[in-house]
């Protein structure tokens, strides 16, 4: 199971997430979001030893400045949780990133939608809810495309990884089940630990 983390915080979650080998780490750039970072935290990921993790910046419809003196220097990938056009996602791609495009479902007639974007490096299926964690319809996962190029978010959690794998999906992206229950945007370790324990049972 490939795992991506969002909304994780650049001083107190990276070190933990590295070592459980979590395999892509996003880090929200958002103002609406509680989860937005600033550029003075994003130096501060300069300190780490990545090792086999990637760093992701999550954006929404950025523009040339801020791919150019933010992410290009920092980042791995670029997520883009916007309306982009095809166009513009080619014209990302050619700036030098990797790409990871999130799709909003609403309903099956959507999914076709990830056709137009065959040349970004990762497809994410997302519910409409985006941050707010809305549950991603079980009869909507079986109709997904397959394969390590397609990931899933939406209420994932320790508790449904299970039956999630069952269905097919073997990328998946979670945030807010990952939190403390009293303060959101705040990660709760324990239950990143407890969700990659899990993940590893299942390669078992």
């Amino acid at each position: 199971m490939i795992i991506k983390i969002c909304g994780l915080h650049p001083v107190r979650d990276v070190q933990l997430c590295i070592d459980l080998k979590v395999d892509f780490l996003g880090f929200v750039f958002y103002e609406k979001s509680p989860r937005n970072i600033n550029l003075e935290e994003v130096k501060k990921l300069k300190n780490y030893e990545k090792k086999n993790s990637a760093f992701v910046a999550v954006t929404v419809n950025p523009n040339d400045d801020f791919i150019n003196n933010v992410v290009l220097n920092n980042f791995d990938y670029i997520q883009l949780h916007g309306t982009e056009s095809e166009e513009r996602v080619k014209k990302i791609k050619s700036m030098g990133l990797k790409i990871i495009k999130a799709i909003k479902i609403n309903g099956e007639s959507d999914i076709v939608n990830f056709r137009k974007y065959q040349i970004a490096d990762f497809i994410l299926f997302d519910t409409p809810g985006m941050e707010k964690s809305i549950k991603f319809p079980k009869e909507l996962i079986s109709k997904l495309p397959r394969g390590k190029k397609y990931a899933l978010a939406g209420s994932i959690s320790s508790n449904n990884i299970e039956e999630i794998a069952k269905l097919g999906v073997n990328f998946c992206d979670l945030s807010s089940s990952l939190e403390s229950d009293t303060q959101i945007g705040y990660k709760d370790h324990q239950k990143i630990r407890k969700f990659i324990e899990k993940t590893n049972e299942l390669k078992n």
